[in-house]
């Protein structure tokens, strides 16, 4: 099939609502074939248009529009700058570029090679560019529909929906992937979309309320701003929430099911995949519940997925995976694996825990610290609201680990959260703050006397010798999880804490060995 045969249908159908008006299944094939017409005499058969068009029915109508006049589209966003859409154009070599007018402009491209589109192929969509700039990758009517057809047998576990159909809402941009997907899951399922002209929270629950909007589909930074907005006390009707397009915390998802009580269905796939390979079921959330919260799910049945030598998540489908070209970047395994570029854990129910880019991975000496786990346990530290851990170059360690940190409200600002994470570091680890003060001080001369930068303005400091504290607080977290995670060897069973021995005696003499400790540390700084 082709994906422009989801248009087919009585033309009475509602196919889609922008800001409370009704655009019919007749009025958008009436956009496709005018706009259709018009390329067809621009001689595009064959080859690649782009589509910038902002959020509204006429946007859906042209995609259909340039499938009839047998071409492949290429969404580019209105809201990017000029000179990154005239990059994206040139990169693709489109012909044409369909713009808004009355109700469309189209504007002819004397690219200087133009893209020879293959029979068969429908999208010519951008990757995310999370390894260098985005790359244009084409995705195939049937794969597109296929995929189309998995997840919807997935999300409904071999069951027929008895229920009244009702509209898929479309929170984000229909120039990207997320959104144009939305739409073709919608048109595949038969019912209409609600469209966004861009997410506001507040709005979101209106058309939810509206609209009986039962299940939705929302980038993580649209659930935290939910999350965060005061004047939203309820969600109703909405019961499941599936979280696309990046990287959802695991705090961030039991955060939105314990404010509003909403199931958070993670998901995961990549645009080489034509879409989603991994996610939840309703099944799922009903069997293990907020137990697997901040899992992306079990694949899909046309995929298999599984973690290589080096952690990282590899993905084999029955559908043909895009040809090896530049935009693969030689990332498909000799058995026919597309390595995914993130690191990842499957535990033994099938569900896949994503843990990281293998880009973003910090290498301190030898140590290799994966920044969203550190994280995700910075999150559970009282008085964080967010953080950020990036890798930072260092003369000694190569690279090292900084935490960049918001207070929650009410935590008291960066000195009350730096004092609650001394006391917990010196509880948790036993470390004294001060044996480090001296040597810091050295350190700092001695950058001053070679000419190196001075020392950080106060502000600064603080907040990096905060930071310092709240990463060492979460690495025996960390070391215990990864630990845990490790099998026992073969024929032998999990080794277990060796019980305390019977006396009175073993606390006092744990003093007298710290005592010793100190005495030894402060002739050491003495000297």
């Amino acid at each position: 099939m082709t994906l422009a045969t989801l248009l087919d249908g009585d033309d009475a159908d509602v196919c889609a609502y922008l800001d409370g008006a009704a655009t019919t299944r007749g009025e958008l094939r009436a956009l496709a074939a005018r706009l259709a017409g018009e390329l067809r005499g621009a001689g595009v058969e064959g080859r690649a248009v782009g589509v910038r068009l902002p959020n509204a029915p006429e946007a859906i109508a042209a995609w259909f529009g340039v499938w009839r006049a047998g071409a492949a589209f290429v969404p580019l966003n209105p809201r990017a700058p000029d000179a990154e859409v005239e990059r994206l154009v040139a990169e693709t070599g489109v012909v044409a570029v369909v713009g808004p007018g009355d109700p469309y402009t189209v504007r002819a491209v004397a690219p200087q090679r133009p893209r020879a589109v293959e029979p068969g192929q429908a999208i010519i969509q951008f990757t995310s560019g999370t390894t260098g700039r985005p790359k244009a990758v084409p995705l195939r009517h049937d794969t597109v529909a296929e995929l189309l057809d998995t997840v919807i047998g997935t999300l409904r576990g071999g069951r027929r929906d008895r229920k009244a159909a009702m509209p898929n809402i479309v929170p984000v941009s229909l120039s990207l992937w997320a959104g144009i997907y939305q739409v073709l899951f919608a048109f595949r399922l038969g019912v209409p979309v609600v469209l966004m002209r861009s997410f506001e929270p507040r709005e979101f629950a209106r058309l939810c309320a509206r609209y009986g909007i039962r299940s939705s589909v929302l980038p993580p930074a649209a659930l935290v701003m939910l999350m965060e907005d005061p004047g939203i006390t309820t969600l109703e009707p909405l019961r499941y929430v599936r979280s696309v397009s990046a990287p959802l915390s695991p705090a961030h998802a039991r955060r939105f099911h314990e404010r509003f009580g909403i199931a958070v269905l993670n998901g995961y796939g990549q645009t080489e995949l034509g879409g989603e390979a991994i996610g939840w079921s309703a099944d799922d959330w009903k069997r293990f519940g907020t137990e697997k919260l901040g899992s992306v799910g079990r694949p899909h049945a046309a995929f298999s997925a599984r973690v290589n030598a080096q952690g990282e998540l590899e993905i084999r489908s029955t559908q043909a995976l895009p040809p090896a070209d530049a935009a693969m970047e030689g990332r498909v395994t000799p058995d026919g694996w597309l390595r995914t570029g993130d690191l990842a854990r499957i535990d033994e129910d099938g569900f896949v825990w994503i843990e990281g880019r293998v880009s973003d991975m910090i290498n301190r000496g030898g140590l290799k610290v994966f920044p969203d786990e550190v994280e995700e346990q910075l999150r559970a530290f009282p008085g964080v609201h967010d953080v950020g851990v990036a890798g930072v170059p260092d003369d000694r360690l190569g690279q090292v680990p900084w935490a960049f940190v918001v207070p929650a409200e009410g935590a008291g600002g960066v000195a009350a959260l730096g004092a609650r994470a001394d006391g917990a570091v010196q509880g948790a680890r036993g470390r004294d703050a001060g044996r480090r003060a001296a040597p810091q001080r050295d350190r700092q001369a001695a950058a001053r006397r070679a000419g190196r930068p001075g020392p950080l303005p106060p502000g600064r400091r603080r907040l990096v010798h905060h930071t310092k504290y709240l990463l060492s607080w979460c690495r025996g977290r960390l070391a215990r999880r990864r630990r845990a995670r490790q099998p026992a060897p073969a024929g032998r069973l999990p080794s277990r804490p060796a019980a305390a021995p019977a006396g009175r005696h073993r606390p006092r003499a744990r003093a007298r060995l710290g005592a010793r400790r100190r005495r030894a540390r402060r002739a050491d700084h003495a000297r």
